[in-house]
Protein backbone atom coordinates (compact mmCIF):
# COMPACT_ATOMS: atom_id res chain seq x y z
CA UNK A 1 0.00 0.00 0.00
CA UNK A 2 1.28 3.38 -0.84
CA UNK A 3 2.04 6.50 1.46
CA UNK A 4 -1.37 8.40 0.37
CA UNK A 5 -3.48 5.56 0.12
CA UNK A 6 -2.30 4.58 3.49
CA UNK A 7 -3.09 8.06 4.92
CA UNK A 8 -6.33 8.07 3.33
CA UNK A 9 -7.49 4.71 5.09
CA UNK A 10 -6.10 6.31 8.20
CA UNK A 11 -7.76 9.16 7.97
CA UNK A 12 -11.57 7.34 7.33
CA UNK A 13 -10.69 5.42 10.45
CA UNK A 14 -9.73 8.81 12.56
CA UNK A 15 -13.38 10.38 11.52
CA UNK A 16 -15.43 7.12 11.54
CA UNK A 17 -13.49 6.68 15.57
CA UNK A 18 -14.15 10.94 15.45
CA UNK A 19 -18.39 10.34 14.84
CA UNK A 20 -18.59 7.63 17.04
CA UNK A 21 -16.72 9.67 19.59
CA UNK A 22 -18.48 12.84 19.20
CA UNK A 23 -22.30 10.71 19.58
CA UNK A 24 -21.20 8.86 22.69
CA UNK A 25 -20.51 12.80 24.43
CA UNK A 26 -23.55 13.86 22.31
CA UNK A 27 -25.64 11.19 24.80
CA UNK A 28 -23.64 11.97 27.57
CA UNK A 29 -24.57 15.85 27.40
CA UNK A 30 -28.50 15.40 25.94
CA UNK A 31 -30.61 15.30 29.52
CA UNK A 32 -33.48 12.69 28.78
CA UNK A 33 -37.12 13.39 30.28
CA UNK A 34 -37.85 10.80 32.39
CA UNK A 35 -41.35 9.09 31.86
CA UNK A 36 -43.03 9.73 35.15
CA UNK A 37 -45.64 6.96 34.90
CA UNK A 38 -46.72 5.61 38.22
CA UNK A 39 -44.82 2.50 38.91
CA UNK A 40 -46.55 -1.02 40.71
CA UNK A 41 -43.91 -3.59 41.33
CA UNK A 42 -44.09 -6.82 43.85
CA UNK A 43 -41.51 -7.85 46.61
CA UNK A 44 -41.35 -11.60 47.04
CA UNK A 45 -40.59 -13.10 50.31
CA UNK A 46 -39.68 -16.45 51.49
CA UNK A 47 -42.20 -18.57 53.78
CA UNK A 48 -43.61 -17.11 56.70
CA UNK A 49 -40.09 -14.69 56.53
CA UNK A 50 -40.55 -11.06 56.12
CA UNK A 51 -36.75 -9.71 55.51
CA UNK A 52 -35.87 -8.84 51.79
CA UNK A 53 -34.64 -10.82 49.62
CA UNK A 54 -31.56 -10.11 47.60
CA UNK A 55 -34.05 -10.03 44.58
CA UNK A 56 -36.55 -7.76 46.47
CA UNK A 57 -33.82 -5.21 47.29
CA UNK A 58 -33.08 -5.50 43.37
CA UNK A 59 -36.54 -5.11 42.55
CA UNK A 60 -37.08 -1.14 44.71
CA UNK A 61 -33.86 -0.29 43.56
CA UNK A 62 -35.23 -0.77 39.94
CA UNK A 63 -38.03 1.09 40.93
CA UNK A 64 -36.28 3.61 42.51
CA UNK A 65 -34.02 4.14 39.19
CA UNK A 66 -37.39 4.32 36.91
CA UNK A 67 -38.30 7.05 39.22
CA UNK A 68 -34.90 9.39 39.37
CA UNK A 69 -35.94 12.68 38.02
CA UNK A 70 -39.73 12.38 38.81
CA UNK A 71 -41.89 14.02 41.77
CA UNK A 72 -42.95 11.01 43.97
CA UNK A 73 -46.38 11.69 45.25
CA UNK A 74 -46.92 8.81 47.27
CA UNK A 75 -45.81 5.60 48.35
CA UNK A 76 -48.28 2.65 48.87
CA UNK A 77 -47.16 -0.66 50.06
CA UNK A 78 -49.64 -3.36 50.73
CA UNK A 79 -48.83 -6.51 52.58
CA UNK A 80 -50.06 -10.05 51.82
CA UNK A 81 -49.71 -13.83 53.15
CA UNK A 82 -50.95 -17.18 51.88
CA UNK A 83 -53.86 -18.29 52.74
CA UNK A 84 -52.25 -21.63 54.95
CA UNK A 85 -51.84 -20.86 58.92
CA UNK A 86 -53.73 -18.92 61.54
CA UNK A 87 -54.93 -15.81 59.75
CA UNK A 88 -53.89 -13.61 63.02
CA UNK A 89 -50.24 -14.76 62.17
CA UNK A 90 -50.58 -14.11 58.29
CA UNK A 91 -52.13 -10.86 59.26
CA UNK A 92 -49.28 -9.96 61.57
CA UNK A 93 -46.48 -11.29 59.07
CA UNK A 94 -47.85 -9.04 56.11
CA UNK A 95 -47.79 -6.14 58.68
CA UNK A 96 -44.02 -6.91 58.99
CA UNK A 97 -43.55 -7.53 55.17
CA UNK A 98 -45.29 -4.20 54.63
CA UNK A 99 -42.78 -2.16 57.10
CA UNK A 100 -39.80 -4.05 55.52
CA UNK A 101 -40.86 -3.20 52.14
CA UNK A 102 -41.51 0.80 53.54
CA UNK A 103 -38.42 0.48 55.21
CA UNK A 104 -36.50 -0.15 52.19
CA UNK A 105 -38.22 2.41 49.71
CA UNK A 106 -37.18 4.88 52.25
CA UNK A 107 -33.82 4.30 52.22
CA UNK A 108 -33.82 4.45 47.97
CA UNK A 109 -32.99 8.10 47.68
CA UNK A 110 -36.46 8.70 46.64
CA UNK A 111 -37.46 12.34 47.07
CA UNK A 112 -39.82 12.30 50.10
CA UNK A 113 -43.22 11.40 49.88
CA UNK A 114 -46.46 10.20 51.58
CA UNK A 115 -46.26 6.89 52.38
CA UNK A 116 -49.74 4.41 53.16
CA UNK A 117 -48.47 1.09 54.28
CA UNK A 118 -51.32 -1.47 54.75
CA UNK A 119 -51.71 -5.11 55.48
CA UNK A 120 -54.19 -7.31 54.01
CA UNK A 121 -52.60 -11.07 55.89
CA UNK A 122 -54.42 -13.44 53.69
CA UNK A 123 -57.78 -11.72 53.40
CA UNK A 124 -58.34 -12.45 49.59
CA UNK A 125 -56.02 -15.00 49.16
CA UNK A 126 -58.74 -17.54 48.78
CA UNK A 127 -61.19 -16.41 45.29
CA UNK A 128 -64.64 -16.61 45.84
CA UNK A 129 -65.09 -19.82 44.23
CA UNK A 130 -62.91 -21.35 46.72
CA UNK A 131 -59.68 -21.53 44.94
CA UNK A 132 -56.37 -20.80 46.52
CA UNK A 133 -54.63 -18.03 44.89
CA UNK A 134 -51.02 -19.30 44.70
CA UNK A 135 -47.41 -17.00 45.69
CA UNK A 136 -49.11 -14.35 47.97
CA UNK A 137 -46.26 -14.05 50.13
CA UNK A 138 -45.39 -10.42 48.91
CA UNK A 139 -45.84 -6.83 49.65
CA UNK A 140 -47.12 -4.51 46.53
CA UNK A 141 -45.48 -1.16 46.21
CA UNK A 142 -47.31 1.92 44.14
CA UNK A 143 -45.16 4.54 43.45
CA UNK A 144 -47.62 7.56 42.32
CA UNK A 145 -45.15 9.60 40.24
CA UNK A 146 -45.40 12.86 38.17
CA UNK A 147 -43.80 14.70 36.01
CA UNK A 148 -41.72 17.27 38.04
CA UNK A 149 -42.68 20.74 38.10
Amino acid sequence: MNRIALVAVMGVAVTAAGCTTVRNARDRLVQRTPTCENVTVPVYFEPEQSALTREGQRVIAAAARQAKGCEVRAVKVVGLADAAGDPAANLELSKQRAASVAAAVAKANLPTAHFDVEAFGQAGAIAPDGAIRPVRRRADVTLDLASPR
